[in-house]
C-alpha cells in the first residue's frame, strides 16, 4: 500500500491552490494569487520566440546561459552599484527553487533559520523538508515593523541564516535602511548568512527606494540575493529566477540546484537577458503603472468598507475586513470562502503565512492582489460594492 512520506504529509495543500480551486468553482474574480492577467512586454515575448526558432531548445549550462548571467550581473551594477562576475550568478527555476536550493545548500539538519512572520508560505516547508528549524520574529501592524530586541533574541548558537523578503509578501512592507542595518549588525555578530528574497524590487510606491542588504558594509560576502523575472516582467509562468552572491555561497546553492532541476528552460533564459536590458523608461513606467493600480485598488477596497494597510511595494494590499463583512464571519479563512461564494471575489487569507499558534494574529485580515487589468479591478469593484449594500 503506497504511503505518503512523513516529510510532506504534514505540509498540506498550499493556500493558493485551495483559493484558486474555489475561485474557479464559483466563477469569482480572482484577486488572490499574485499572477498578472496581462502579458509580458512584447520585446520580451518576441525574444523568447526568436530563441525557440534559433534552436536554443536543449539543456542550458547548469548555472545558466552566459548571456543571461551577464545580464543579471549588469542589472545589479546598473541599479545597485554591485560589481559581480557571471560566476556569481546562478539561474534557477524561479525564486521558489532558488530559496529551496539555498536552504538545502547553506544549512544542515538541526540548524536554525530566522524568518519574519507573516512569512511567505514556501519558506518554512522548505526548512522542514531540509530538517532545519524556523525561528519566528513578528512584524507588527500597522507599519509591519519588528522589535529589534525580539530579533536579537532569536539568534542562537545554532542560527545559520536569516531570510528577509523585501518588498514583503503579504504586507507590502519595504525594509528601511535602518532596519537592514540592524539585521546586518546581528548577522556579523553571529556569523550568520542573510538570504534575501527581492522579487518585487522594481515595484516600489510613493517615491520609495529599494535597498539591497548585500550593499551594506560587511554584507557582500554573507548575503545571497534572490530575485526573478516573473514579477517585474509579468512572466510568472516562465519560472526564471536567480541567486547572486559570493562564489562560495552560489556554489553551495548550486550543489543542491544541480540535483533539483539541473537547469532552466533555455529559450526563456535568452529572453530574460532581453528583459533585463530594457531601457530605464520601462522600469519607470512599471513603477508608475503599479502605483496607479495600487491607488485604484485602495480606493475600491476602502469604498467597500475595508480598513486598508497602504503597501510600500509589491503586488498586494492587506485589509482588515471586520467592518465590511457579516457578523457571523469568525476568521480570515471563513471570510475568504464567504467572499468567493457570496460576493464572487477571491482573496488570500493571510493566516496561511503564520505558524499554527499565531494564526489568530491574521484572523481579521485579508490579502488582495494589485496586479490585474483595470477591467478586472472594476469588475471586482462592482461586486464588492454590492457586498457593502447587502451587509450594510
Amino acid at each position: 500500500m503506497p504511503r505518503m512520506a512523513q516529510r510532506v504529509a504534514a505540509l498540506g495543500t498550499t493556500i493558493f491552490a485551495e483559493i484558486n480551486r474555489l475561485a474557479r468553482q464559483y466563477n469569482a474574480i480572482n484577486l488572490g494569487q499574485g499572477a498578472p492577467d496581462f502579458d509580458a512586454p512584447p520585446p520580451v515575448l518576441e525574444a523568447a520566440v526568436q530563441a525557440v526558432r534559433s534552436q536554443l531548445n536543449q539543456y542550458a549550462p547548469n548555472t545558466g546561459l552566459l548571456e543571461a548571467r551577464e545580464a543579471i550581473a549588469q542589472h545589479a551594477e546598473r541599479f545597485y552599484g554591485q560589481r559581480l562576475s557571471p560566476e556569481q550568478v546562478l539561474i534557477t527555476a524561479g525564486a521558489t527553487e532558488a530559496m529551496f536550493a539555498a536552504i538545502l545548500g547553506l544549512s544542515d539538519p538541526g540548524d536554525e533559520i530566522i524568518v519574519f512572520q507573516p512569512v511567505y508560505d514556501s519558506y518554512v516547508p522548505n526548512m522542514r523538508m531540509a530538517g532545519v528549524l524556523p525561528r519566528y520574529v513578528n512584524l507588527y501592524a500597522p507599519n509591519w515593523s519588528f522589535d529589534p530586541d525580539e530579533l536579537a533574541a532569536a539568534f542562537t548558537p545554532r542560527t545559520k541564516a536569516i531570510i528577509i523578503n523585501t518588498p514583503h509578501n503579504p504586507t507590502g512592507k519595504c525594509y528601511s535602511r535602518r532596519e537592514l542595518e540592524i539585521i546586518a549588525e546581528l548577522c556579523l555578530r553571529h556569523n550568520a548568512i542573510a538570504i534575501t528574497d527581492e522579487v518585487y524590487e522594481h515595484i516600489i510606491y510613493d517615491g520609495g527606494q529599494h535597498t539591497r542588504l548585500a550593499t551594506l558594509d560587511g554584507m557582500a560576502e554573507r548575503t545571497l540575493t534572490i530575485s526573478s523575472l516573473g514579477k517585474t516582467f509579468s512572466a510568472t509562468g516562465w519560472k526564471v529566477g536567480w541567486a547572486i552572491g559570493a562564489p562560495e555561497l552560489v556554489e553551495s546553492v548550486n550543489r543542491a540546484h544541480q540535483f533539483i532541476t539541473y537547469s532552466v528552460a533555455t529559450p526563456l533564459q535568452a529572453a530574460a537577458a532581453t528583459a533585463l536590458n530594457l531601457p530605464d523608461s520601462y522600469f519607470e513606467s512599471l513603477r508608475a503603472e503599479y502605483q496607479r493600480k495600487r491607488d485604484k485598488l485602495l480606493a475600491i477596497l476602502r469604498g467597500a468598507g475595508f480598513q486598508t494597510f497602504t503597501p510600500q511595494g509589491g503586488y498586494f494590499i492587506m485589509v482588515d475586513w471586520r467592518a465590511a463583512a457579516p457578523e457571523h464571519i469568525q476568521d480570515d479563512v471563513q471570510f475568504a470562502e464567504w467572499l468567493i461564494r457570496e460576493v464572487g471575489v477571491a482573496c488570500i487569507p493571510p493566516s496561511a503565512f503564520y505558524r499554527a499558534e499565531d494564526k489568530h494574529r491574521a484572523a481579521h485580515l485579508a490579502r488582495f492582489a494589485i496586479c490585474k487589468r483595470d477591467e478586472t479591478l472594476e469588475a471586482a469593484a462592482e461586486r464588492l460594492a454590492a457586498m457593502r449594500v447587502s451587509s450594510g
